[in-house]
């Protein structure tokens, strides 16, 4: 976590508090969750108490925003990794007040805002019709019932960009309703990263739900990022049994398919032979 992050798709990667409630089925194997416990942090669920952090801790993204103004480069930053930031709390009020002034104080980061909250956005920001130039809100759409649940909220926001993150990949994503046929009233989708669920209990994205995205990316002139295929990676079908292969229906490709558990290092992320590591415009 921090400065000069391994996630593929942001620079660096700044916590205003570690801890969440799980609300809808992408938290069911939570990567952040697993890492708090590992390192003996019990911040996870409603009535839990959230880890806070010193001005040590709140100075640094004020260093790299300098370390971009030096070389006019700019750079993201994902906030937050272990948090949400929008979760329904009077507690976290003062520290995501201390948030937004940061983001504002930093206009060499663009401050990346992933959420599966964002009813709560309204309610928590301090801005209305002019955003910072430096804010883009995204929120995870896992499936298709979360994308018909947050994509008309998030897309009310004036924010310089919106993204989605449809990681963990459970199901088909149609995003039409939003591209070719988007409401007036509503602003585009500037950007989607895409990927499967890592870890040994991980449920596998199948092909097809991968392809439909990109193509619809692609169609729609959407910056497309496939981040990972996690756990799970297509194979062909085994001549013999394999106890890590299992067979899927691909609803998508309409057909059967061959999937092998061999960890996300090995599966890496490629789709059909490329990787895709598109980017909206800076701001």
């Amino acid at each position: 976590m921090g400065k000069n992050s391994t996630i593929e798709w942001t620079d660096h990667t700044f916590n205003p508090w570690w801890g969440c409630a799980k609300v809808s089925p992408g938290c069911e194997n939570c990567y952040a969750e697993a890492w708090a416990k590992r390192v003996g942090e019990n911040v996870w669920g409603a009535r839990q108490d959230r880890r806070f952090f010193t001005d040590k801790h709140w100075i640094e993204p004020l260093k790299w925003n300098a370390d971009a103004e030096s070389v006019k480069q700019r750079k993201r930053v994902f906030c937050a990794s272990m948090a949400d930031v929008f979760e329904l709390r009077s507690d976290l009020d003062p520290w995501r007040e201390r948030l937004w002034a940061l983001a504002e104080e930093t206009p060499w980061l663009d401050w990346l805002l992933l959420t599966k909250r964002p009813q709560n956005i309204v309610k928590k920001v301090p801005w209305t019709k002019s955003w910072p130039e430096n804010i883009w809100l995204g929120t995870t759409v896992e499936d298709q019932m979360r994308a018909d649940e947050r994509l008309p909220i998030l897309l009310q926001f004036p924010a310089k960009r919106r993204f989605l993150s449809c990681e963990p990949l459970l199901g088909p994503v149609d995003l039409s309703a939003w591209t070719s046929r988007r409401p007036n009233n509503l602003h585009p989708i500037d950007w989607v990263i895409a990927g499967g669920e890592s870890g040994s209990n991980a449920r596998a994205m199948l092909p097809g739900w991968a392809r439909q995205l990109r193509d619809e990316c692609q169609q729609s002139g959407i910056p497309f990022h496939f981040k990972q295929w996690g756990h799970w990676t297509p194979v062909s079908e085994p001549k013999r049994e394999k106890s890590t292969v299992r067979k899927f229906w691909d609803d998508v490709m309409e057909m059967e398919i061959f999937m092998e558990a061999k960890g996300k290092k090995i599966a890496g992320r490629r789709l059909d032979g490329a990787t895709w590591d598109e980017l909206p415009a800076a701001t």
